[in-house]
């Protein structure tokens, strides 16, 4: 299936679960499986794409110290724009203050029943050290089998450097798994091609159980949160594309497709593949890319961090709780270690969220709220996440001097003459039905 035609399937798509879901949502709620089944094909994929690539990409640079420099570099840029982030979710979340004068719809019944499980979840939180403790798998088969991306990420890490210390004779390796790495990003194709029932299910399902009139309750907070995510992608990722020379607009152009998904399945898993795959076409290094995105995914949670740090004002604003900067200071800092490695999975930031509030004593009532809308916001800041990862891999391959400018230009001339081909095509059916 062609990128444009498999684009405009999941706008169809998108569309019609909203309509289905608004005007028959008893019929829309059981089209959830659809989403449920869409996910596990891809989240079967996650585990061997992101081990084969991230070692071939590690391995395959060869020179460890150079790879330590990538490493440092890739860290000091996430930092920098994770910091920014948190002062944008800060900035809008007491200009906005989406919680002051809040009035919830939803039953007292219902909210103590979210807030018990919530609660219970808020208890499982961990300290500091079990926290960096838990990084480091006892079984590689067990973290792939969890999804835990942070500790395939630090298996991996020390199984690439491994290879370079053997040399050549680990070489039959480093083939299978660069086969590999091809294998799976053609059965990342081929379940792509599942993405619109999946993604007609996702939404038919959340519309048909919530209906849309629940955007009227929330829309203060969603409004919120999308602006300031809007605010960050324009002030930080606009001007650091600007900086290194890369066209923002035509990065958005080639990253429509996996971003669609994102922003549709509310997943990061769902569009990391496909996005590792347009990033090396857009001219980024495989190594570079291979090494960058799955670390991005764990420590430049972008659109994650910058809710959070809302979601810590709106949920002591809705209680009465006002915070000064210090404290406001104090938690952020707390957020930047809970939030690491919680991408890939929805609503997940619910429950760091939770553990965050509990532990500074703050009542989660207001996670108990959020939890009704978590699905739109997660919509926003999971697109965020991608696209930051997307920029940060660019940013990188231009400080190491290896992105590929001509590589670029050829795939940005590629991707306009299918869209202007999808076009001719379209306007030749219409006037063959005319």
């Amino acid at each position: 299936m062609k990128h444009s035609k498999l684009t405009a399937l999941i706008f169809i798509a998108l569309f019609l679960g909203i309509i289905v879901g608004h005007f028959v949502p008893d019929f829309a709620v059981r089209m959830k499986p659809f989403a449920e089944i869409f996910l596990r094909m891809v989240k079967m994929i996650i585990a061997p794409l992101l081990f084969s690539t991230l070692v071939v990409g590690i391995a395959g640079h060869g020179d460890a110290k150079s790879l330590g420099k990538i490493g440092l570099k890739t860290i000091i840029y996430f930092e920098i724009v994770t910091t920014l982030a948190l002062i944008i979710g800060l900035t809008m979340g007491n200009i906005f203050k989406p919680g002051v004068g809040f009035v919830s719809g939803t039953s007292e019944h219902a909210i103590e029943m979210q807030e018990a499980g919530l609660m219970a979840a808020a208890h499982a939180h961990t300290s500091i050290g079990a926290m960096v403790t838990d990084i480091f798998p006892t079984s590689i088969v067990d973290a792939m089998a969890k999804g835990n991306l942070l500790q395939i990420v630090v298996f991996s890490i020390f199984f690439a450097l491994a290879i370079c210390a053997v040399g050549k004779k680990a070489q039959p390796v480093l083939d299978v798994l660069n086969s590999v790495s091809q294998i799976m990003f053609k059965f990342t194709e081929y379940v792509m091609y599942f993405a619109p029932l999946g993604i007609f299910g996702a939404i038919a399902a959340t519309v048909g159980a919530n209906g849309l009139a629940v955007l009227k309750n929330y829309f203060k907070i969603i409004g919120a949160l999308y602006t300031a995510l809007a605010v960050f992608v324009i002030l930080v990722l606009f001007i650091v594309c600007k900086i290194v020379r890369i066209s923002f607009r035509n990065l958005l152009r080639a990253l429509q497709e996996p971003a669609l998904l994102a922003f549709t399945t509310a997943s990061s898993e769902a569009a990391f593949p496909k996005a590792m795959e347009i990033m090396e076409r857009f001219g980024v290094p495989k190594n570079i890319v291979g090494f960058v995105m799955p670390t991005g995914y764990t420590f430049n949670l972008d659109g994650s961090t910058l809710y959070l740090a809302m979601a810590v004002l709106f949920s002591s604003q809705i209680v009465g709780i006002n915070l000064d900067l210090n404290q406001q200071i104090i938690i952020m800092l707390a957020l930047m270690l809970t939030s690491k490695g919680i991408a890939g999975v929805p609503r997940v930031s619910l429950i760091v969220l939770a553990g965050t509030l509990a532990s500074f004593n703050i009542p989660i009532l207001g996670v108990a709220i959020l939890l009704g809308i978590d699905q739109i916001l997660d919509m926003g800041r999971t697109t965020v996440n991608l696209i930051g990862n997307c920029v940060a891999t660019v940013v990188i391959a231009r400080w190491e001097k290896v992105f590929d400018y001509d590589k670029m230009k050829v795939f940005v001339a590629q991707s306009k003459a299918e869209s202007i081909g999808a076009d001719i095509e379209n306007f030749r059916q219409e006037h063959r039905q005319r």
